[in-house]
């Protein structure tokens, strides 16, 4: 097994001092592992990721309950400069770009917590420029006249920008056409390969999201519902029904589901 890097141990999150959002969350992403917490609308992926990159304050959102550790250390008093400062970055949903600024320019910010030179920045550039040869044609374009597909991949490049050693990936496919969605995610698996980056990302596109991680965790309301190798998931009866939209009929929820079969086991 290889060194975990992150490990959530049992978290739950309140919004507010009242609304209890994640109900006893544990996972573990190991060093150079792509893994991926899946699910529908409001299950709680995205408050997942800001629990670890400590972006719940801003939302008016607390861990309550539980631990979140990165190598061994725990993390959650931790100011987000002082994540990025140990390599932790946080893709935001809806490609967050500064629509003002030129693409180049908006890559730049992500190097601004950098202490290593121009030289090395300049390096990383041309790198994030290899990965996504469109963002260098449309170098000096500004974001907000860029397509969806380019201000993702804008915004992945800017977090590239700051030497990550994890990326939080939040919902990569949203709003984008399928042949962009595979261009995003090729990219993070080579990202993966080549630059030995962790990848921790929120998806509903199951289908997607289990062609390319290694690990999936399944959320339903808050909780983990199920877990395991991307390929058994993959596999799994209930999540091709539920979730790869191969089932027929009026899908309640997949716990719901389960414990039905269950009942149907003790009736028979």
């Amino acid at each position: 097994m290889s060194n975990i890097l992150l490990n959530v141990n049992g978290i739950e999150v309140i919004y507010n001092h009242v609304i209890l959002v994640l109900k006893g969350v544990s996972l573990q992403v190991p060093e150079g592992g792509v893994v991926a917490i899946l699910g529908g609308n409001g299950a709680g992926k995205t408050t997942t990721l800001r629990a670890v990159s400590n972006l719940l304050a801003g939302e008016r959102g607390e861990v309550t309950k539980g631990s979140i550790e990165l190598r061994g250390e725990r993390i959650e008093k931790l100011s987000t400069s002082e994540m990025v400062n140990r390599g932790v970055i946080q893709v935001m949903e809806g490609r967050h770009c500064f629509a003002h600024l030129s693409i180049e320019d908006n890559l730049m910010t992500g190097a601004y917590t950098r202490k290593d030179g121009k030289a090395a920045i300049a390096q990383t550039l041309e790198k994030v420029y290899n990965y996504f040869p469109r963002l260098k044609t449309r170098r000096t374009s500004q974001a907000a006249y860029t397509s969806g597909g380019e201000q993702q991949m804008c915004a992945i490049g800017r977090a590239l920008m700051a030497n990550p050693k994890m990326v939080l990936l939040d919902e990569p496919s949203m709003g984008l056409a399928p042949q962009i969605v595979e261009e995003v995610f090729e990219i993070v698996k080579d990202l993966n390969q080549r630059e030995k980056v962790t990848f921790l990302l929120a998806e509903q596109n199951t289908n997607m999201a289990l062609r390319y991680a290694d690990h999936g965790y399944i959320l339903e309301s808050g909780r983990i519902v199920m877990e395991g190798a991307a390929k058994d998931l993959r596999e799994n009866e209930d999540v091709k029904e539920f979730y790869l939209g191969m089932g027929g009929g009026d899908r309640k929820s997949f716990r719901d589901v389960k414990s039905y079969k269950r009942r149907k086991r003790w009736l028979s």
